[in-house]
């Protein structure tokens, strides 16, 4: 197992969304802990980071639980535990499993479709007690260290794919607001951020009357084609123009910032222009995020050159060190 930083991080008073830059816990403590794990969650926050990560799925009974992907096969014992239940294609979908199914499961590390693991340097098991956990879950225990201690960490949740589950007929941006009322986050835009690469989704966000906590347009390059948005537009001043009538920010892809010469990307000149929030995903130590840049060179390519207002890191001990030492 990878060792931890354990320095105790710095007394926050300032609500997440104030901190400038914000440090952004992809997937919890996924550098050091199997990603998405109560026990992530736990180290991330240790680790000093303003938001901590939540990507969200349904189970088959229609509960939003934390989890990368709309199958399970890459990061839990699914294939061991159930493996007449895996479709043509492979894989195990979490639409065909309860959430009881789910939670008698042990997650892992991430590994691709051939079982190896997808970052070697990682957390190499035992794996007892790590488990998916539901989206409820993990808002109570951010909230429960919270109120523990100096440090606020605010949430920060992705909903994946809702045109796979409308297809299902099944409603993601449903169940996960039931939980964000349920928890009081409805309109808690300082430490409660939405996001999403489907912009019909951040939109009806948008449109609730009693929904004003903060969305965050998700932007990537090669997306699939079943995807609602159009993001090579979302690149353009006027994709940048159209998103600010819905989010308050985006979220790119590293690469998208920049242009062919190094210099700010137009999304980014336009998105600054505009005031819109530039949260970038995601810094790694142990894998190239930039072709030709180090971990350490493209903190300050973000952070100083860019002027970021946050970013996305697997490694928030790594990242809130940097920071430092650029005297941001």
């Amino acid at each position: 197992m990878v060792s931890h930083n354990n320095s105790k991080p710095e007394v926050t008073t300032m609500s997440p969304l104030q901190a400038k830059p914000a440090i952004i816990a992809h997937r919890g403590a996924c550098g050091y802990l199997p990603e998405h794990t109560l026990q992530g969650v736990e180290l991330a926050h240790q680790q000093g980071a303003h938001f901590i990560e939540q990507d969200v799925v349904l189970t088959g009974d229609g509960i939003p639980i934390v989890l990368h992907d709309i199958t399970l096969e890459l990061t839990t014992n699914v294939a061991v535990l159930f493996p007449e239940r895996q479709q043509h294609d492979g894989k195990f979908y979490c639409h065909d499993f309860t959430l009881k199914e789910i939670q008698s499961m042990t997650a892992h590390e991430r590994t691709d479709s051939e079982g190896r693991r997808v970052f070697p340097s990682r957390h190499a098991g035992p794996y007892d007690g790590f488990k998916v956990p539901t989206l409820a879950e993990e808002l109570s225990l951010i909230d429960s260290l919270n109120a523990k201690g100096n440090h606020q960490a605010g949430v920060y949740i992705e909903l994946k794919q809702p045109e796979h589950h409308e297809r299902l007929g099944a409603d993601l941006f449903k169940a996960v607001y039931d939980v964000l009322e349920r928890f009081d986050r409805l309109n808690d835009p300082q430490s409660t951020v939405i996001q999403c690469f489907d912009p019909e989704t951040l939109k009806r966000f948008k449109s609730d009357e009693r929904f004003s906590s903060t969305l965050i347009q998700l932007i990537c390059e090669g997306m699939p084609a079943d995807l609602r948005g159009d993001f090579d537009r979302m690149q353009t001043a006027q994709g940048i123009g159209e998103i600010r009538q819905y989010a308050d920010g985006i979220g790119p892809h590293i690469p998208l910032l920049f242009d062919k010469n190094g210099g700010p990307s137009k999304m980014v000149t336009a998105a600054k222009n505009l005031g819109l929030f530039l949260h970038p995903f995601t810094l790694r130590a142990d894998s190239a995020s930039l072709d030709g840049v180090n971990f350490t060179e493209l903190h300050k390519k973000l952070f100083v050159d860019l002027q970021v207002d946050g970013a996305f890191t697997d490694f928030s001990d790594k990242t809130r060190d940097l920071i430092r030492q650029l005297e941001i």
